[in-house]
């Protein structure tokens, strides 16, 4: 089955601190806290984990904090290869409310990057390239690098017979759009920032989808939250919507998301398969505190309760 490899530029420590409610202008106690080696790629390679599929984790780290994430990876049994820059690591802070799914969540900018370390990155991903292999290119840029290093990695990517799935939002995304990537996965917000398009009901939705791939967009899978997935590459178009249940956390649900299509992709499942199982894996990641994943047999019986509707128009 082809490879699959996560690259994740401005990784962090996730500091999970869990309360009874959130207010504004008081003192929070927690009752919990947790750690996890944090970064959308990484979420996207625990969340693949989870389902039965390997990949390798590549990105860039520095200091301690970065030895600690890549300690942390190997100790999960995650395969990495990291260029190790100068700087340290960001540690982001989030503050969920325990049982209802709201929280806040504090990134740090990260670390200054220059040409030199993007020059190694390119080194290890040219290391690993092959064809039919798939890159989910995940999160912000670190500051120093250039708006479209996205764009230029999908581009070398790709010229190599592999599929890269894009996961950014703003100009990385604008900028990644016009390298024609096999796959993008925005949220609303982040389609409506590229395309200008609000997305409040199917009609919108469907205009947006059809922007994105207008813009170079091989298929397009818009991430509705509550509402679940518009899966589309221009001349098939189906919705999924996920099944109620009890909501534990929003943080982690869209990477876990694109950790089921791309698990569907390794298993050339078809596009009705690739949006089961990509709700799926939201939904199970949604009903699990922390950035924690459901496991295989978790999403596999939420893959059965996921409807689907082919989208008109």
């Amino acid at each position: 089955m082809p490879p699959i490899y996560t690259v994740t530029l401005n990784p962090g420590l996730d500091r999970t601190l869990t309360v009874p409610a959130l207010y504004e202008n008081s003192v929070l106690r927690a009752t919990s806290s947790k750690l996890d080696w944090g970064g959308k790629g990484f979420n996207v390679t625990r969340a693949l984990q989870a389902l039965g599929v390997e990949s390798v984790a590549l990105g860039l780290v520095g200091g301690f904090t970065g030895q600690m994430l890549t300690q942390g990876l190997a100790d999960l049994g995650i395969t990495t290869d990291f260029v190790q820059i100068p700087g340290e690591t960001r540690t982001n802070t989030v503050i969920e409310e325990s049982g209802s799914g709201r929280h806040l969540k504090v990134n740090e900018a990260g670390p200054t990057i220059d040409a030199a370390a993007i020059d190694a990155l390119r080194a290890r991903i040219l290391a690993h390239l092959r064809p039919g292999s798939y890159w989910a290119l995940c999160g912000s840029l670190p500051p120093g690098a250039p708006p479209s290093l996205y764009a230029d990695l999908t581009t070398l990517i790709q010229s190599h017979g592999a599929f890269v799935c894009l996961d950014a939002s703003g100009e990385a995304l604008r900028l990644g759009l016009t390298a024609t990537p096999f796959l993008v996965k925005p949220n609303a917000e982040e389609a409506a920032g590229v395309t200008g398009i609000t997305i409040s009901d199917a009609p919108s939705t469907r205009r947006a989808t059809a922007a994105l791939i207008d813009q170079g967009a091989e298929w397009v899978a818009l991430s509705l939250g509550a509402d679940g997935l518009l899966l589309t590459n221009g001349d098939q178009s189906i919705y999924a919507r996920p099944p109620q249940v009890a909501v534990q956390t929003l943080v982690g649900v869209g990477d876990a998301l694109l950790a089921g299509l791309l698990y569907a992709l390794h298993h050339k499942l078809p596009l009705a398969g690739m949006a089961r199982w990509g709700v799926a894996a939201g939904t199970a990641a949604a009903m699990t505190p922390g950035v924690g994943v459901g496991s295989v047999g978790e999403v596999r019986a939420l893959v059965a309760r996921v409807s689907l509707e082919t989208a008109q128009g």
